[in-house]
């Protein structure tokens, strides 16, 4: 009996070991960080500024991968099937938590991911068409109205952010409003720009730049405070839309079965950069109002509650995708 407990403690010894080694190892090649969205976007904007810096840090190359599609299930399914070893990772954005709900059917779960930080929050921002006759969203609520269905706005895609903000939006509102999804942020701007569609919501790394160029107007950014990059601009809250707030965010995951090692490893350069002043000069100038950098334990409970906190908006909105 004496040997079996003798031989089970060396095998916990020998795991901690191993999984020490790894940790210290960790990284001796090129990391791939998949972004659900196409380049361009807030999230792939992010990843780029914290994957150049991480490189530096570390002295191994971070790589943005994006894979667009299916509101962003096809790269959450690539990583939670990935070889947990943090050589692939994910910087998400809410539709992680949003997509269980919201499809009919996802091939993964929560579960199977491990939350390493939670790299900060970004409002989004309500922007329409120059020729559309509204200046303010008392005005546009006011034109919905008169005009059922006749307003079209751009997502990044079926259960992003982008999209269920909006959704949010014209709930509170009361109003009646066509969605019109794309595979990510550039293209739904783009055309609303084109005048293709009247609207949409996007972060403001995607939307301020074309709003001070003249292209678009802004009419209202969704956080429960005004960006320090745009405080020019209201929220929805003083825009007339009372307890209005959401925002999007961005947090770096892994496969559930990262070993702990590798996690901490990875958390701890993670803020380490975060701390670097141009880093948040650029995560700020990108839309972040809020940068974070918390650890796997906060990322996680953040996570659970943005999980809860969407499901009822998509639950009250009766959305459902195939």
């Amino acid at each position: 009996m004496r040997l079996i407990q003798g031989m089970t403690l060396c095998g916990f010894l020998m795991a901690g070991l191993v999984a020490n080694a790894q940790a210290q190892a960790y990284p001796s090649r090129p990391v791939k960080i998949v972004i659900p969205f196409t380049a361009g976007g807030g999230a792939d904007v992010v990843a780029r500024v914290l994957a150049q810096k991480l490189g530096v840090s570390v002295g191994q190359s971070f790589v943005v991968d994006n894979r667009p599609g299916a509101g962003g299930n096809i790269a959450f399914e690539m990583v939670a099937r990935a070889e947990p070893d943090g050589y692939t990772i994910l910087n998400s954005t809410p539709g992680i938590v949003i997509n269980p709900t919201l499809y009919r059917k996802v091939n993964y779960k929560i579960e199977d991911f491990v939350a390493i930080s939670l790299i900060g929050k970004a409002p989004l921002l309500i922007v329409v068409h120059p020729s559309l006759p509204v200046r303010s969203v008392s005005d546009l609520v006011k034109l919905a109205k008169a005009k059922p269905g006749s307003i079209r706005f751009s997502s990044a895609g079926t259960g992003s952010s982008s999209h269920l903000a909006s959704e949010v939006f014209r709930m509170m509102a009361g109003i009646d409003m066509v969605h019109v999804p794309y595979k990510g942020g550039p293209q739904a701007v783009q055309d609303v720009i084109s005048g293709q569609v009247e609207m949409t919501t996007l972060p403001l790394a995607e939307t301020l730049p074309q709003v001070r160029a003249g292209r678009v107007r802004g009419l209202a950014q969704t956080g429960d405070k005004r960006s320090p990059v745009a405080t020019e601009i209201p929220t929805l809250d003083e825009a007339g839309i009372k307890g209005y707030a959401v925002t999007t965010w961005y947090v770096i995951f892994g496969p559930a079965a990262m070993p702990p090692g590798v996690v901490s490893k990875l958390h701890a350069e993670i803020v380490k950069v975060l701390k670097l002043p141009d880093v948040q000069e650029r995560l700020k100038a990108a839309g972040v109002g809020d940068v974070i950098g918390s650890t796997p334990g906060e990322a996680a409970q953040f996570v659970k509650e943005e999980f809860a906190r969407w499901a009822k908006v998509i639950q009250a909105s009766g959305a459902k995708v195939d």
